[in-house]
This record gives structure tokens, sequence and C-alpha cells, in this order.
């Protein structure tokens, strides 16, 4: 069963990150099959070892929340200023996934017994992947929050 969600920012010093990428995600489905086609191409570049998959699935997850919960029919989105927006940030010994919406809803597991539905176990998934979760509400100029999950990595050899 998931712990209470956390709200608030991973506990990195985001000044010491070691390499980052972000990507501007349109308000489409398709959207999903690009966020893993970057976040591929991003690790495949970094050494990230056996936690590839694990990051991959929880970006799939993210972002398809972000989309499927995170919007409404009347979100502004252009291509100038996309809804969506995914970034990956790499310490010595850390990722973090953060992925950007629009809506100020807190993000909560359904409730359900039933395993074999086809959705609604997206923040199950995240929570069983990652070390760790949260959100946190943006201020200032951006409006929406930030989901994010953190992996620990193994420190090169």
């Amino acid at each position: 069963m998931l712990k209470p969600l956390r709200q608030g920012l991973p506990p990195l010093d985001p000044a010491a990150v070691s390499d980052a990428a972000s990507c501007a995600l349109p308000a489409r489905y398709e959207t999903v099959r690009e966020a893993r086609r970057f976040t591929r191409a991003t690790l495949g570049q970094w050494d990230v070892g056996d936690r590839f998959d694990d990051i991959c699935l929880v970006v799939s997850e993210l972002v398809t929340n972000a989309l499927r919960h995170g919007l409404t029919a009347d979100t502004g989105c252009s291509e100038h200023a996309p809804a969506v927006r995914l970034h990956l940030m790499r310490w010595t010994e850390r990722l973090v996934c953060a992925v950007r919406d629009p809506s100020h809803e807190t993000p909560a597991p359904r409730d359900s017994d039933d395993f074999s539905a086809e959705s609604g176990r997206g923040l199950f998934l995240v929570d069983s992947f990652a070390d760790s979760w949260g959100w946190h509400p943006l201020a200032g100029t951006l409006d929406g929050k930030v989901v994010w999950a953190l992996f620990r990595l193994r420190p090169a050899v």
C-alpha cells in the first residue's frame, strides 16, 4: 500500500546536478511514446545501470497521469507553451524524474482492489519502482504542480 503522499521537493541540492535534460510534451496521448523515447535516449548517455527500465516505466506513468488528470478541456496549450514538461536530473548517485502539468489537484492513488483493471495503478507503480516520490505546487510565473520520482543509482566503479 502507498505511504502517505509527501508534498515537497526531492531531498537533493539542485545546484549539485551532474546532468539535466528536459522536453516539452504536447497534450496528446502519443506524447507518452515521445517521453519514453526521450528518456531512453537521455539515459543511454548517462550511466544509470540497472535502473534503466524502472526509470522508463515511471516516466511513462507520470506523463500518462499528467495527460489524463492534469489537463482539462480549458487548459491553454500551444506550441509555445506546452501543457506538460518532463525533466530528468542526475546527481552522482541519484536521479529524479519530474513531470510538470497545469493542474492544482493533489495526485492521489485510486482505491481499488481490482488488480486486473487496465488503468488506475499508475501511482502504485511509481511507488513500487521509485525509491521515493512526491509532488509540490508551482509558484511565481509557473502555474500547476510537479510530480517527481527519485531513484538511487549505484556509484560508478
